[in-house]
């Protein structure tokens, strides 16, 4: 199991970005469309950690690990299996990949498939 892309949506981006760059010694760059406007780092293991603000009224803060798998079609069916709701089908990000968001007991979770 690795984490690709670690989201924190929170409505205070640049505190936040501060935090961890100033405890982890990362970087963060400018906003990114294709992410929700997530300002990014690059983590050791090559994965990223993105920071960005709610993209509606309703979305609350939350912190949502995407996993990377080999087919997120099939994750998703998986998912499924075991009785969790998915609250976004899989989606193509170019140049990034394909995603979902699944919840189970009450905890956001992503699936990550790069792109080949």
């Amino acid at each position: 199991m690795q984490v690709h892309y670690l989201e924190i949506v929170t409505p205070d981006v640049d505190a936040t970005c501060a935090a961890h760059a100033t405890l982890h010694g990362v970087s963060f760059g400018e906003p990114v469309a294709e992410l929700g406007n997530a300002r990014t780092a690059t983590l050791a293991n090559g994965g990223l950690i993105g920071v960005r603000a709610p993209m509606h009224e309703a979305e609350t803060p939350v912190v949502r690990p995407y996993w990377l798998v080999d087919d997120v079609a099939a994750a998703v069916q998986a998912a499924e299996v075991t009785g969790a709701q998915i609250a976004h089908p899989p989606m193509e990000i170019p140049g990034h990949g394909t995603f979902a968001i699944y919840i189970q007991g009450g905890v956001h979770h992503g699936l990550w498939q790069l792109s080949t």
